[in-house]
């Protein structure tokens, strides 16, 4: 009898009412809108990597003709010039065998029509107020003299950083031969020195970061420029 009683039990189960199962209709839902978010993600990624890829090379080519036109800007009197790569400290013509030339930094020897030298540009970065300044700057190897300069990229403040491109006078500073190492100095105060730059007002930190690059850019090239003949012009690298 007990046996009987024990069978015909009937199981009862108490769900707690604080405890909702998640219905199968909204787990259905969220795993389709992960998917989603997953495959227009993937989508987005490879749209961006195939834009690069189309406008690298013509950023690049663009580039390169606007360094191409900045070398002569900052070496005035210069109607060619070739290109040194330096590879170990050294400066050689060609760069070694697989390597690309940009993987190297590169110093632009300028001539003249009567194939003398003029003088060479450098390109050099320094942090800036805001961002790293890149400039391009050309200065006579023996001498140091500075013969002329241009910024290639400048995230500085608008109205007062950007001026170190966009005020004439401070520019026009660097082409009028001043002799390294240049001393960035308020406007008016200076001594008649040969390498005394009128700092800009209200910018003296981004006036300071341009003397800092062409001075260590100085510094740096000049012994590498001694070790090479740089009066012997090849043709067939003239740019």
């Amino acid at each position: 009898m007990n046996e009987r009683l024990k069978s015909d039990e009937i199981e009862v189960t108490v769900v707690d009412p604080e405890v909702q199962q998640e219905p199968e209709e909204s787990r259905v839902s969220t795993l389709r809108l992960v998917a989603t978010l997953a495959i227009a993600g993937a989508l987005a990624g490879l749209l961006i990597v195939m834009v690069n890829l189309h406008t690298k090379p013509i950023i690049d080519v663009y580039r390169a003709e606007q360094l191409r036109l900045a070398v002569y800007e900052v070496l005035p009197g210069v109607t060619n010039y070739r290109t040194l790569y330096r590879v170990d400290d050294t400066l050689v013509s060609e760069v070694p065998a697989g390597a690309k030339a940009s993987d190297f930094r590169q110093a632009y020897v300028g001539y003249d029509d009567d194939g003398d030298l003029v003088g060479v540009a450098v390109s050099r970065g320094e942090s800036g107020f805001a961002d790293v300044v890149l400039v391009i700057f050309g200065f006579e190897p023996d001498t140091g003299i500075v013969l002329g300069k241009k910024v290639l990229e400048s995230k500085e403040t608008p109205g007062l950083g950007d001026k170190i491109f966009k005020d004439l006078d401070f520019v026009q500073q660097f082409f009028d031969r001043p002799q390294t190492p240049l001393k960035a100095i308020k406007a008016g105060t200076g001594k008649g020195l040969p390498g005394e730059i009128d700092a800009i007002t209200g910018a003296t930190i981004s006036s300071k970061v341009v003397v800092s690059i062409i001075n260590n850019g100085v510094a740096e090239w000049q012994p590498l420029l001694e070790q090479v003949n740089l009066e012997q012009t090849l043709p067939e690298e003239a740019q």
